[in-house]
């Protein structure tokens, strides 16, 4: 079912969505019409998921003895990019790799601090990481660590690229270990350069475009042939044609399994912004919605210690539904807070809100008129509680540091997972089944 046919804007199209746990298939008609929807788990090889959703979408529209219709595919499949740190001091370490990390599509799955022996590089292994960032502390410090670091790096098993933070003097000793050993590596300016200072900019573009490659997913094969663009791309080309559509600015909040993107898009020729929050999703990323929004005082610590079980179930659970109304409300409760804190740190990012970790930027905020519509979008949100639905977006609307920005934005639920579908339709050439779908289901 998923080989694809010529590309014909005349022609139904199946726009699939591989998830980190959910693959998801709707079929789009011409007109933009939606005439099938299915998800299945995301298997193992992904492919099986794949032709068994694709399979399901047409079947559910009564085409499944037809041709098989052009497949246009997104993918998510990979997650958050995993990051490993090692560096001179366990605190510094430890908030260098959060900032670098921060809207870039990462998440900090260790950190290892000193010199790197035998039991460090095997707690190290076991983390899993998707990279490994490197830092030789202040410019000017010793680099004894450092290179001793490079060199146990270079020995490690393990297909990871290493990020190289360190200073001038020290590069080209550090870089020339690990280049020894083939191991990949990408350079980039001291992201610690004076003690308790941290430059995280370079580095967290460095790992954003790490990101970039990493979250296709198994990108080889009939995989890597029918998949050519991530889901947060799509999405951001659905918010790009929304803008136009209304004729207004855009935020969209995409609330994944393991991340959290959102985009910023207005209906003019300006650029687009998009963030990606690889500590914020609703299975994987679950505990990291409990711990970021009790850091930024938007759960109190009564709710926390309620939501709390219900984290430690969907982060074990990943591809599962909720089980029963109960569970479905804290499925919603969650993709809202994570949708808040996704929110507040792209706004942070982009300078449009004032970022506490650096006094001085969004001092001037944008015109709040810009912003004329919000968008809430995720597999989470397909559910047919209206009422709980427009909870969530009350969350995102009423939150004491967006609700300033937001006065005069409406916020919406995409609860029929149009979005992406549409960024997809629009970027294969089908504007007009992506402006269809948008207006029946998400502008009427």
């Amino acid at each position: 079912m998923t080989d694809a046919s010529p590309d014909d804007p005349h022609s139904p199209a199946v726009c699939l969505d591989v998830g980190s746990c959910w693959t998801k298939a709707v079929l789009v008609l011409p007109d933009g019409t939606p005439a099938g929807f299915a998800e299945h788990p995301t298997t193992p090889d992904v492919l099986t998921g794949v032709d068994a959703a694709v399979a399901a979408a047409a079947a559910a529209a009564g085409r499944g003895r037809r041709a098989a219709p052009r497949v246009l595919a997104c993918s998510s499949a990979g997650g958050a990019l995993r990051l490993a740190v090692v560096g001179a001091e366990t605190l510094i370490a430890t908030e260098a790799g959060h900032r670098v990390c921060r809207s870039a599509g990462a998440r900090v799955v260790g950190v290892h601090p000193g010199p790197l022996e035998t039991d460090a590089v095997l707690e190290l292994s076991s983390r899993r990481p998707g990279a490994v960032l490197l830092l030789g502390g202040a410019d000017g410090a010793d680099p004894a660590v450092l290179l001793h670091n490079a060199g146990r790096l270079a020995r490690t098993r393990g297909h990871w690229p290493v990020l190289l933070s360190v200073d001038d003097d020290a590069r080209a000793d550090a870089l020339g270990l690990l280049l020894a050993g083939g191991r990949a590596v990408t350079t980039c300016p001291n992201v610690t350069p004076q003690p308790g200072r941290i430059v995280a900019g370079p580095a967290r573009d460095a790992v954003a475009a790490l990101y970039a490659r990493h979250v296709l997913g198994a990108g080889t094969g009939r995989f890597g042939a029918l998949v050519h663009s991530a889901t947060h791309a799509a999405v951001g080309a659905g918010a790009g044609v929304l803008a136009r559509l209304t004729g207004t600015g855009v935020l969209v909040v995409d609330v994944g399994s393991a991340t959290t993107d959102v985009h910023r898009s207005g209906p003019g020729p300006g650029p687009a912004a998009a963030t990606v929050e690889g500590d914020l999703g609703v299975r994987d990323g679950a505990v990291g919605v409990l711990t970021e929004a009790q850091t930024e005082g938007v759960v109190d610590p009564v709710e926390a210690d309620l939501l709390g079980p219900a984290v430690a179930a969907l982060q074990e659970s990943r591809a599962t539904v909720p089980a029963d109304r109960g569970a479905a409300a804290e499925d919603r409760r969650l993709a809202a807070i994570a949708a808040v804190v996704a929110l507040r740190r792209h706004l942070r990012h982009t300078g449009v809100l004032a970022d506490p970790a650096h006094p001085g930027t969004g001092d001037t905020p944008v015109d709040a008129g810009e912003i004329g519509l919000v968008v809430l979008t995720g597999g989470v949100f397909r559910q047919r509680d209206a009422a709980g639905l427009a909870a969530a977006a009350r969350t995102v609307r009423h939150d004491a540091v967006l609700a300033p920005l937001l006065a005069r934005a409406e916020v919406r639920v995409d609860s029929e997972s149009v979005l992406a579908p549409a960024g997809l339709l629009a970027a294969h050439g089908r504007e007009v089944a992506a402006g269809g779908l948008l207006a029946e289901h998400l502008t009427g």
